[in-house]
């Protein structure tokens, strides 16, 4: 039975995810006393297979305001049902092995066949995708200002390119960055992704190899302020089920 369901959140918490504790079940909230699951970097069948396995918990969540728009899905199996399909395996799966006994082995003629060859030219069509490590510097901007981002509207902004393991923290004064990231040469756009506080980007911006000069790429990165998505820290997160 497939359950279909949407998430809100009533009271969303102010408290700042950054400084929470991390640890294996999400970041520990001194406030609430309580572990904040992070969903907002899931995917949608991700965040389906959470709720699929902790419906009945009591869940404090971090989601971005999009995903309140979504509609989720999973498959719910009854439990009956699973037994009974496991025991007619079971049943079937003894039953070949003791027809497998009491039949004789089966002679195999084996066959050979003569090697067949072909003389010429070698032709490869594969595409070898070439990967740099390069520098990525510039500066962060607001489009309407061309300044850096407001610290206090905006704190603790932090850039990766590319899915960069470690991120690095933007100058909050100066909207400068500095940062290694993995390029294919034949790319034409890099993924920037920026996180900070309760805010979260992830856009393409163009690229091209030849604007790489000893392996550094002066580049700011420009954007609207409504691009960053808020998101918010639940004190409760709500499954409202909309088929069952």
């Amino acid at each position: 039975m497939k359950k279909k369901f949407t998430l809100e959140i009533k009271n969303p918490c102010s408290e700042n995810f950054d400084k929470m504790i991390p640890n294996a079940g999400g970041s520990f909230c001194n406030s609430c006393m309580k572990n904040v699951i992070d969903l907002s970097k899931k995917t949608n069948s991700e965040v389906a297979r959470f709720i699929a396995v902790n419906k009945d918990a009591n869940i404090c969540a971090r989601l971005k305001t999009t995903q309140l728009e979504e509609q989720f899905e999973y498959s719910e199996t009854s439990k009956i049902n699973t037994l009974k399909y496991a025991a007619v395996a079971a049943t079937v799966l003894l039953a070949s092995n003791l027809t497998a006994q009491e039949k004789e082995p089966v002679k195999i003629e084996k066959v050979w066949a003569e090697p067949m060859y072909r003389l010429g030219k070698v032709a490869s069509n594969q595409t070898v995708n070439e990967e740099v490590l390069i520098i990525v510097k510039g500066k962060l901007l607001e489009s309407k200002t061309h300044k850096p981002f407001n610290k206090e509207t905006y704190p603790d902004l932090m850039l990766s390119v590319n899915g960069s393991e470690t991120p690095v923290k933007v100058n909050p004064k100066t909207g400068e960055f500095s940062i290694a990231a993995q390029v294919v040469k034949t790319n034409k756009s890099l993924i920037v992704t920026i996180t900070g506080s309760d805010y979260y980007l992830s856009k393409e911006i163009p690229f091209t190899i030849k604007a790489v000069k000893n392996n550094v790429l002066s580049q700011n990165i420009i954007i609207d302020a409504g691009e960053l998505t808020k998101v918010f820290i639940a004190g409760g997160l709500g499954i409202n089920y909309t088929d069952q």
